[in-house]
């Protein structure tokens, strides 16, 4: 999920849980991670209070997470019964001084009775910068499932989880990750040195990779094959922690799996004409949707996708100087979207995501959701001149999700810890160091390095078709610029937005690719 930030007005929310582990060596600490700033991420949002580190070491140690808590279950599934055996727990790193940092919490399933060398291992985490796995974990392939359908969900709904019939623990044991700051995840040593380090790119990839490494350590998995799943500003994560994996902690992994990722920052800013390119199919694609009344697949707007490509960028390149060009493209716009024309001549068929998301249908007074533009609410200041707005399609999960995950750690895992559980900490996303300069924050260059130094690596990018916070079409256009090598890369996109699982179909049709995956 991402965090809105100022460069990158679209992106905000993901996931979380794991005990202490009593020493560790200097090779788990993490290398010196220069700073810089830069746009930001993905799923996430404000208010937030645990962002910053202790204020002393006594402070920490008396808010140490608890020792790991092991529980056995089984799930009853139709047509199937699964007995597993799950931890909740944390693994402490430390610096190459020795010196503790951080617990970074994680929830573990494993199968019982199967072999340790030939099952797989899935490590999967959220993204924000901020979010914790609960979004992973509880509405798409944990054990439990709590249902995150923004149609059918309000703040006051029930956090009632119920066995996952779509879970992936038939055939992959699975570790929820939560990066520090978000979940339990916290840190153990004071000062803002260690702070900066891991709300870094680097340093929080290199976190996430050495916990990796210390779970398979730990657990006698070094011999299984290993996946790695994350989700939104997880698509800047996932490439890098593969590539630290190989290079620096001696994993290898087997496949990546992508969810409604963000790749490449450098087509997010302002000045870039490509951001209109990326968002114009899903914008149609919401209002074919309205009219089709559901059962919209991406074969419904493959014109609106060569027309992106085609004309649509090469009267944009023309620029609004060019008035004819600027009129096609803004008529073009508002006969495919419904918008009015005289809006969208305004506009020069230049829409942002956010003034798509009020125009498309105020004259009702509604806006559209930026996790599923399907999904409509209420504009709470449908007069006035500027945007204050929040999203109806993320924000009314966050209170059923947040208790939901709460209620699993503490009452079914018999995992304990003080303090809050963080769902989505904005002051993880405030604090980022995103870095800046000439070459903004992708990782697509990692995507190629990967694929070029493993022929057999499998990697899934799937998205919703109705996602404003990651537009697919943005990840299209990124893949068809790597080279042939890397046409092994598979693109899947589902009816739904960002958290597309929430849709019973497209979660079982999500299931049933990376299932293929990892076989």
């Amino acid at each position: 999920m991402l965090i809105e930030t100022p460069a990158v007005r679209t992106l905000s929310l993901l996931l979380m849980l794991f005990a202490a582990v009593p020493s560790a060596s200097a090779q788990d600490a993490q290398e010196h991670i220069p700073t810089a700033t830069a746009p930001a991420g993905q799923k996430g949002g404000p208010g937030a209070r645990s962002g910053s580190t202790p204020a002393s070491a006594a402070t920490a140690e008396q808010h140490k997470l608890p020792p790991d808590s092991t529980t056995k279950h089984t799930l009853e599934l139709p047509g199937r019964s699964l007995a597993f055996t799950a931890t909740a727990g944390s693994i402490r790193l430390f610096d190459d001084k020795g010196e503790p940092q951080a617990d970074i919490a994680y929830t573990a399933y494993q199968l019982d009775g199967a072999d340790r060398a030939s099952r797989p291992v899935t490590f999967i985490f959220n993204g924000g910068p901020g979010a914790a796995s609960a979004w992973l974990q509880l509405g798409n392939n944990g054990p439990w499932r709590l249902d995150i359908n923004a149609d059918a969900v309000t703040p006051s709904t029930a956090p009632d989880l119920k066995p996952n019939a779509e879970t992936w623990l038939d055939f992959t044991d699975l570790v929820f990750i939560d990066p520090v700051g978000t979940g339990y995840s916290r840190f153990v040593a004071t000062g803002e040195d260690v702070r900066k380090k891991f709300y870094s790119v680097d340093g929080d990839v290199a976190s996430i990779a050495v916990t990796i490494r210390r779970w398979l350590e730990k657990n006698d998995r070094l011999l299984s094959p290993k996946y790695v799943a994350g989700e939104s500003y997880g698509g800047i994560r996932g490439p890098k922690v593969v590539r630290n994996l190989g290079s620096q902690q001696g994993v290898g992994v087997s496949g990546l799996i992508l969810i409604s990722p963000v790749l490449d920052f450098r087509e997010w800013s302002g000045s870039s004409i490509l951001q209109y390119v990326a968002s114009l199919p899903t914008f149609a694609a919401v209002a074919r949707d309205r009219e089709k009344k559901g059962d919209l697949s991406r074969a419904d707007v493959k014109d609106v996708e060569s027309y992106a490509r085609s004309d649509f960028l090469v009267d944009l390149l023309k620029g609004q100087a060019d008035t004819d060009a600027t009129n096609r493209i803004a008529d073009k716009v508002a006969a495919l979207t419904g918008i009015d024309q005289a809006v969208s001549r305004r506009l020069a068929g230049r829409f942002d995501i956010d003034e798509f998301r009020r125009e498309f249908d105020r004259r009702d007074g509604k806006v559209t959701g930026r996790y599923d533009a399907s999904v409509l609410g209420t504009d709470p200041y449908p007069d006035s001149s500027s945007f204050h707005f929040g999203d109806p399609s993320g924000d009314r999960l966050v209170a059923p999700l947040t208790s939901a995950a709460v209620d699993l750690t503490t009452r079914k895992l018999n995992w304990r810890p003080d303090g809050s559980y963080e769902t989505l900490n904005g002051a993880v996303e405030r604090a980022w160091d995103f870095g800046r300069g000439l070459r903004p924050l992708e990782s697509t260059s990692d995507l190629r390095q990967i694929l070029a130094l493993d022929p057999k690596l499998k990697v899934l990018v799937a998205h919703g078709l109705f996602d404003l916070a990651t537009p697919y079409f943005g990840s299209q256009i990124a893949l068809d610029q790597l080279p042939p090598f890397a046409s092994r890369v598979k693109l899947a996109v589902y009816p739904g937005g960002h958290m597309f699982y929430s849709r019973d179909a497209s979660r079982q049709a999500f299931r049933t690719e990376v299932q293929q995956l990892m076989k």
